[in-house]
C-alpha cells in the first residue's frame, strides 16, 4: 500500500515543518516553485482532509466516488505476487486526468479503503492501472483486490490525487534520479516514461530480495543501461553509493521503497546540499518521539499497551482485524475515532481544532497520555 507524500535539499538544516505529513519535509528544495509548494500544499491537505472526514457532509455534498469496472488482469511478477489491474469506467466514457505520482484510493467490496499509485499510460484517458502485491499479513486489502477483483468486477475509487508529483520546474540540464525498491516502481513508472516523453536526462536503481519478486522487468528493458536491477540475493543490501551512482550537484532524485532505503538515502543526501530528494513510502513511517500509553476500547473494555516505538492502529489492529485503516500516516482520516476519555497528544495533519476539541482522533499516527478510552468495539 502506499504509504503515501513527500518532498526535498540542504544539508546542514533539516527544519522539521509540524504541518506537513512526515514524509513531506526533508531538506529545503532548489526550486523557487517548489519551496512555494511545500509551503501552499500543507494549507490545502488541511482543508481537504477536513471536508473528507466531516461527521455531516452538507446537503449540497458532491459524491466523488467513480464505480470503475475491471476491464483486465494479469500477474506482473515471476513469483505470482503481483497483479496489474486495468480499470475503466462502465460506459466507456473519459476518466478524470492524473500525473505521475498520482495515485487513486479504492474502495474495496469489505468496506477497506486502500491506495495504490498509478502505473499506467498518463495520456490514456479511458484507463487507469495499478499494480498490487499480496501481502498475507498485510490488513487483507491486497488480498482482496487479488481475489475479488476479477475481470468484469466493479470497484469503487476516490481520486486520482498526487501527494507525490513530479516536479518538472528547473529548465536546463539538471538529471533525474530515480530509486525504486520492489513494488515501489509502481509510481517511478509513469515519471519515467513523463521524462523519456520530455527529454530529459534520467536514470533508475531498481531493487528487490530477488528478480522473481520484481514486477516490470520486461517493460523496463527497452530503456537499457539507464535502468540498473540490483537484488539482495546477489549484491547483499544496497549501500548509499549502489542507490545513487552518478548522482551530482542540481540533480533530483525520487524515490519509493521501503523505509531502511529512504533512511540510507536521506543520510547521504544531507552530505548534498544542492540534490533535492522527493520521496514515498508504502508503509508507515517509523514512530519518532514516541511514549508508551494505553488504550481502552470503549467504557469497561479490553486495555491495551502501546509500546514507544508503535502506533495505537498497530495495536488495535491484532485486536480488531477489520478496523478501518488507509494510510497509515495521519492524512487520509480513514482511521479516525472519538476519544470518550483521555488526553490525545495528535500527530495528525487533517484534523482541524474544532475537531480536535470534540474528541476526534487519528490513531495511525497520534499517541496519547496515559490513557485513551476509544468509541471502538471490544471485539
Amino acid at each position: 500500500m502506499f504509504d503515501r507524500f513527500r518532498r526535498k535539499t540542504q544539508p546542514t538544516t533539516q527544519r522539521k515543518r509540524p504541518s506537513l505529513p512526515p514524509t513531506l519535509y526533508g531538506t529545503l528544495p532548489v526550486s523557487p516553485t517548489i519551496a512555494l509548494g511545500t509551503v501552499l500544499f500543507p494549507v490545502a491537505v488541511r482543508a481537504i482532509g477536513a471536508l473528507l472526514i466531516l461527521k455531516k457532509p452538507p446537503e449540497n455534498h458532491v459524491d466523488r466516488t467513480l464505480t470503475l469496472v475491471v476491464k483486465d488482469r494479469w500477474i506482473e511478477a515471476k513469483d505470482q505476487d503481483v497483479a496489474s489491474l486495468v480499470l475503466a469506467a462502465p460506459d466507456g466514457e473519459r476518466l478524470p486526468p492524473w500525473h505521475p505520482g498520482a495515485h487513486l484510493d479504492l474502495l474495496l467490496p469489505s468496506g477497506r479503503m486502500r491506495q495504490y499509485s498509478l502505473c499506467g499510460d498518463v495520456s490514456d484517458p479511458f484507463h487507469y492501472r495499478i499494480a498490487v502485491r499480496r501481502i498475507p499479513n498485510g490488513g487483507g486489502g491486497s488480498i482482496e483486490v487479488h481475489d475479488a477483483l476479477q475481470i468484469g468486477a466493479t470497484v469503487q475509487i476516490l481520486g486520482p490525487r498526487n501527494a507525490f508529483p513530479l516536479a518538472m520546474t528547473q529548465p536546463g540540464p539538471r538529471k533525474l534520479h530515480f530509486v525504486a525498491g520492489g513494488i515501489g516502481i509502481t509510481p517511478i513508472l509513469s515519471m519515467i516514461a513523463f521524462a523519456e516523453q520530455l527529454g530529459k536526462p534520467w536514470t533508475m536503481v531498481y531493487t528487490g530480495r530477488h528478480r522473481d519478486s520484481l514486477p516490470f522487468l520486461n517493460e523496463l528493458k527497452r530503456f537499457g543501461d539507464r535502468v540498473i536491477i540490483r537484488t539482495d540475493d546477489q549484491s547483499g543490501l544496497p549501500t548509499a553509493d549502489d542507490l545513487l551512482p552518478g548522482v551530482g550537484e542540481n540533480d533530483a532524485v525520487y524515490c519509493c521503497g521501503p523505509a531502511p532505503m529512504l533512511a540510507v538515502l536521506q543520510r547521504r543526501l544531507l552530505e548534498m546540499p544542492s540534490v533535492e530528494l522527493h520521496f514515498e513510502r508504502f508503509a508507515a513511517a517509523p514512530v519518532v518521539d514516541g511514549h508508551p500509553f494505553e488504550v481502552q476500547l470503549g467504557p469497561g473494555g479490553p486495555v491495551l499497551e502501546v509500546p514507544a516505538d508503535r502506533t495505537a492502529l498497530d495495536v488495535i489492529k491484532e485486536r480488531l482485524p477489520h478496523v478501518a485503516y488507509s494510510c497509515q500516516q495521519g492524512f487520509c482520516g480513514t482511521c479516525r475515532v472519538n476519544v470518550l476519555a483521555g488526553t490525545a497528544d495528535h500527530r495528525d495533519q487533517i484534523l482541524t481544532e474544532s475537531q480536535r476539541e470534540e474528541g476526534q482522533i487519528l490513531t495511525c499516527v497520534s499517541r496519547g497520555e496515559g490513557r485513551l478510552v476509544l468509541d471502538l468495539p471490544a471485539e
